[in-house]
């Protein structure tokens, strides 16, 4: 008899777990990171080969949340400059802690967006959930203890405005994690981001937060722009299986 598709992923998620005990106990810098108690998903990700080939020498981490990805980045390009910006100030906090001592590296508290001024964010009990857009039913339901929220008043400034204050020596990899934000970061950074080498972004399927982008926005800005999509990475499902987001990666194609 076949497994239902419950069990099924159940099985998936434990053989999951088994490959990344296996890679943890022969890598010493995964090792580091589990006792910083920071997620290895990031790590992986950037580790591979073909994306370690780039060699980055300059890193944009926007929606640095406490610094999980920073932190992985700096593991696998520890030569390179970092540039976060996490706008809730707690979260804040913790990221300059977790990469206190680290070189070249610089946080912005700061959220970035079309313009420059102050915003609302909704500051999620779950603070990776947190956005500028609110939070659709299908987000709470899948996942019920992000739900509840607290408007928060930030700084916002441009991309391209900022950048115009760093040094970004190439190659160059853009970062973004913000919660159905991305088009306005966009809008707002549109000439740094043609500057990357690839951009490592969150695309969703399925409307997570009201008026987000989805996937094929995404898509057509960045290819846009001048970028080949070079698949998913990460993709999460919920319970039934249906993919809900994943982290996108578009290569420059001169790079």
């Amino acid at each position: 008899m076949g497994l239902d598709r419950a069990a099924a992923r159940s099985l998936e998620r434990v053989a999951e777990r088994i490959s990344t005990l296996g890679r943890y106990l022969g890598d010493p810098t995964m090792r580091a990171l589990r006792r910083k108690g920071l997620p290895l998903a990031g790590y992986g990700t950037l580790r591979r080969p073909w994306l370690r080939d780039f060699g980055f020498r300059t890193i944009l981490d926007i929606g640095a949340n406490d610094g999980q990805f920073a932190a992985a980045a700096h593991a696998v390009f520890p030569d390179a400059a970092i540039y976060s910006f996490e706008p809730i100030p707690d979260c804040f906090a913790k990221l300059t802690k977790t990469m206190a001592g680290v070189p070249n590296f610089k946080a912005f508290n700061l959220g970035l967006g079309a313009a420059s001024g102050e915003m609302q964010i909704n500051r999620s009990d779950f603070s990776p959930s947190s956005s500028f857009r609110p939070m659709a039913g299908l987000h709470k339901s899948a996942y019920p203890h992000t739900a509840h929220s607290v408007p928060l008043t930030v700084r916002v400034e441009t991309l391209d405005g900022v950048a115009k204050g760093l040094e970004l020596a190439e190659p160059l990899l853009v970062k973004m994690d913000v919660q159905g934000y991305e088009d306005q970061v966009l809008a707002g950074g549109g000439d740094t981001a043609r500057r990357a080498a690839a951009i490592i972004t969150e695309v969703s399927y399925e409307t997570l937060y009201d008026g987000q982008p989805l996937f094929d926005a995404i898509y057509r800005a960045i290819t846009g722009m001048g970028f080949l999509y070079k698949g998913s990475l990460e993709q999460t499902e919920d319970n039934a299986g249906r993919a809900l987001f994943a982290d996108g990666i578009f290569v420059r194609r001169r790079a």
